[in-house]
């Protein structure tokens, strides 16, 4: 059950254009990148927690709040996004609508044992590489493997 869903209130120009916000997760385990993705809950396809826009919140706490609901993380995000892709909305009682999302890098700080969608969804930590195998997306799949080299070109002493 997602919380907060009485309090929201979308920002209804940007729901009408088709325009959502997402997190990507990540964390160095071991000396590694990983990012974290979820499942949908209708279709089970790995994504990253995304979602419309709340009125009155800035576009990279959209994004981080998705993440605290959809994956159960928090963390320190990023205020410009990383970059963007496009998908197709499937709704079940109405049309389709094309969306642009944009992605937000949350350096995750806190992973919860339970949260809001923790019995709707799944959640796994995956390489970039197997990360980006295993989204449906191209442009998601390319912004995942684009985040790891800038990632790693940033790390690089």
């Amino acid at each position: 059950m997602r919380t907060n869903v009485a309090t929201r209130r979308p920002a209804a120009a940007k729901k009408a254009n088709g325009i959502q916000y997402a997190a990507l997760p990540y964390r160095v385990a071991s000396g590694r990148l990983q990012v974290l993705l979820v499942t949908s809950r209708r279709t089970r396809r790995w994504i990253v927690p995304k979602g419309w826009p709340v009125e009155s919140m800035p576009a990279s706490a959209c994004a981080a709040l998705e993440a605290l609901e959809e994956a159960g993380v928090k963390g320190e995000v990023q205020k410009t996004p990383i970059g963007h892709y496009r998908y197709v909305k499937h709704h079940k009682n109405r049309a389709s609508e094309p969306c642009k999302v944009e992605v937000y890098a949350l350096r995750v700080t806190e992973q919860r044992k339970s949260w809001a969608e923790g019995e709707e969804r799944e959640r796994r930590w995956y390489s970039p590489a197997e990360a980006a195998a295993v989204v449906a997306e191209p442009l998601l799949q390319h912004l995942i493997l684009e985040f790891e080299a800038q990632f790693l070109a940033s790390a690089a002493p």
